[in-house]
């Protein structure tokens, strides 16, 4: 029987230098570039970020999700998870280790579906660094919601011509190339109907309308665009995995997305409790330390079981996607996983933010932009209400309808079935009284 939760010490090592790196050399960059994480470098950002990018080679932590053939060390998404959760308390640290959201995803299924000479025209740069991409989907009429998509290709030719809006394309802004899911046979489900194209964004017919901002950013000066895809023109060899393939595509994009979501999460949950323990420990009301009030004691312990078992949840599914590489044997617990995020991140800052109190509300700490973030996380990659629907029809399926009018476990049923397998015994027993 295997059963273990130790890391093995080779790995154990590159994580330990992984965090006092991060927390030595990525973290201040947060501080002194702020939001500039997916803005291609200038001459003064290459300088600091391309030699802490060597760093991260030299020790064998660059893309580590990715096999040797693609640049990375093919060590799988347990690992992956592990590193994320020391990355995930950074904005620039999943850049300097190339493991960066949506790229890594994008990355994955041009990987998994690409041509060769899509992935050297795209893949090969992307998870060199060189460049960052965007994952064009959601519709803003349509929301989340495939089915409803409009956009559309038709061919010309040996091209296709696209037409339509997207919404929320995060990074496309800076981005050199958009994967857009497209409908390209209206007649059929959209499930066989829809295709995914591979873009550059200096395509002509590619408009950005706005770059919508998230709450407290300035108006159009955000990261998730609007595009208007206005009789776009690519060719044949643009098409991403074949045409009607996008749905599977997506599947294993959108599987990939949410649990790198999610092992991020575990370290930026995990400094929300680190910034609580502190200030328990560091401040004092009523004649004796917050650490010593038994509701702070209580917000505590909460947050440090709120964070385990999420911790424990997300490391099993990243086994799970190893063990099968295959997504959608996954896809209960990755949805699953992907419900439970937000709340966890959202408590943990929540309390975190209380106990610092108004210090905590303020842009001098970074709780409330966590519990902001809380609320992103809810709706990316998917609303939080549909991967509880996801994980209720997958539960169901293992399960069915009781053969009568009672529950399996009513009683009364069960103990009849009881006497009856027994009753030799029970008359033997009754006779000796």
């Amino acid at each position: 029987m295997a059963w273990d939760f130790t890391t093995d010490p080779e790995f154990k090592a590159k994580l330990d230098w992984a965090d006092a790196f991060v927390r030595e050399e990525v973290e201040p960059l947060d501080l002194i570039w702020p939001h500039r994480q997916f803005v291609p470098l200038n001459e003064t950002r290459r300088k600091v970020i391309d030699p802490l990018k060597r760093q991260v080679r030299e020790h064998g932590l660059w893309a580590t999700h990715l096999g040797p053939d693609l640049g990375g060390q093919g060590y799988g998404q347990l690992k992956l998870a592990l590193l994320n959760e020391i990355l995930g308390r950074s904005s620039w640290a999943p850049i300097v280790f190339g493991c960066q959201a949506p790229d890594t995803g994008n990355a994955e299924i041009i990987a998994h579906y690409g041509t060769p000479e899509q992935k050297e025209r795209y893949l090969r740069p992307l998870l060199n660094g060189e460049l960052f991409s965007s994952y064009s989907m959601t519709e803003p009429h349509a929301g989340a919601d495939p089915t409803q998509f409009s956009t559309a290709a038709v061919r010309d030719g040996d091209a296709w011509i696209i037409t339509g809006r997207k919404f929320f394309s995060s990074n496309a802004r800076t981005a050199a190339f958009l994967i857009v899911m497209v409908v390209t046979n209206p007649d059929v489900s959209p499930y066989q109907g829809m295709s995914m194209f591979l873009i550059p964004t200096d395509t002509p017919g590619v408009h950005i309308e706005r770059n919508v901002g998230l709450f407290g950013e300035p108006l159009n000066d955000g990261m998730h665009a609007l595009i208007h895809y206005d009789q776009v023109r690519v060719p044949d060899s643009a098409l991403l995995g074949g045409e009607g393939q996008a749905f599977a595509i997506a599947q294993t994009r959108l599987g990939g997305g949410r649990i790198h979501h999610a092992m991020r999460t575990i370290g930026l949950a995990n400094k929300a409790l680190d910034m609580m323990c502190e200030r328990a420990l560091s401040r004092t009301t009523a004649g004796s330390l917050l650490s010593d009030k038994q509701f702070v004691q209580g917000y505590i312990a909460d947050s440090y079981a709120q964070l385990l078992q999420f911790r424990l949840m997300v490391l099993y599914t990243a086994w799970e996607i190893d063990a099968y590489n295959d997504y959608k044997k996954v896809r209960k617990d990755i949805a699953a996983v992907k419900v439970v995020m937000p709340t966890v991140l959202h408590d943990i800052a929540w309390r975190a933010m209380q106990i610092h109190g108004a210090l905590g509300t303020t842009n001098e700490l970074p709780l409330f932009t966590m519990i902001h973030g809380a609320g992103v996380m809810g709706l990316a990659d998917g609303p939080t209400e549909v991967h509880k629907t996801t994980v209720a029809k997958q539960v169901l399926r293992g399960h069915r309808a009781s053969d009568d009018e009672w529950p399996t476990e009513w009683v009364p049923k069960k103990l009849a079935a009881a006497e009856a397998k027994y009753a030799d015994y029970l008359e033997h027993e009754m006779g000796n009284l």
